[in-house]
């Protein structure tokens, strides 16, 4: 069973790569937890992630609004960023349960600023920065979350054969 991944990734375009790659594994909507220093690239993934399930235009940072809301064709997304929050009790005053326990794919960014009204994540995204390259670890909380890491190997797998099939014509 495979409960946890891990990558280097070299660069911002690395990031929105893995961020396309995501992209059709998690459209069934679920909880993301994402984890890192400022800086780290969390807003770069989701950024990369929101556009490779489809939004066309920009993708702001929810620091100020706490939510930007993307509602696309294969799943409606919302990207939180609790940086500013004062209280966790706070998203329970913004409803924060009508938007994680639909069908939604929710992105949250600094989640232990939530912790207590928060429920477990689906997968937890935790970016590390490395200098020229970036440490992402990612690590499954649900059956629903070992099945997306399960693609995600099974896709890298496919892509290494290829690289191999390739270097050896």
């Amino acid at each position: 069973m495979t409960t946890g991944l891990t990558k280097i990734l070299h660069g911002e375009q690395a990031t929105l790569a893995f961020a396309a790659t995501l992209a059709p594994v998690v459209t069934a909507g679920g909880l993301i937890f994402l984890q890192g220093t400022l800086g780290a690239g969390k807003t770069a993934l989701s950024r990369g992630l929101i556009h490779a399930m489809g939004h066309i235009g920009p993708v702001k940072s929810p620091t100020y609004t706490l939510v930007e809301d993307y509602p696309l064709k294969q799943v409606h997304v919302y990207h939180f960023d609790l940086y500013r929050l004062g209280d966790p009790e706070e998203l329970e005053f913004m409803g924060i349960r009508d938007y994680i326990d639909g069908d939604a794919l929710c992105l949250i960014e600094w989640p232990d600023k939530g912790y207590g009204v928060l429920p477990a994540a689906d997968l937890t995204i935790e970016l590390q920065d490395l200098g020229d390259a970036r440490r992402i670890i990612l690590q499954a909380g649900s059956e629903r979350a070992e099945g997306w890491l399960q693609q995600l190997a099974a896709n890298d797998a496919e892509l290494e054969s290829l690289q191999a099939d390739g270097a050896a014509d």
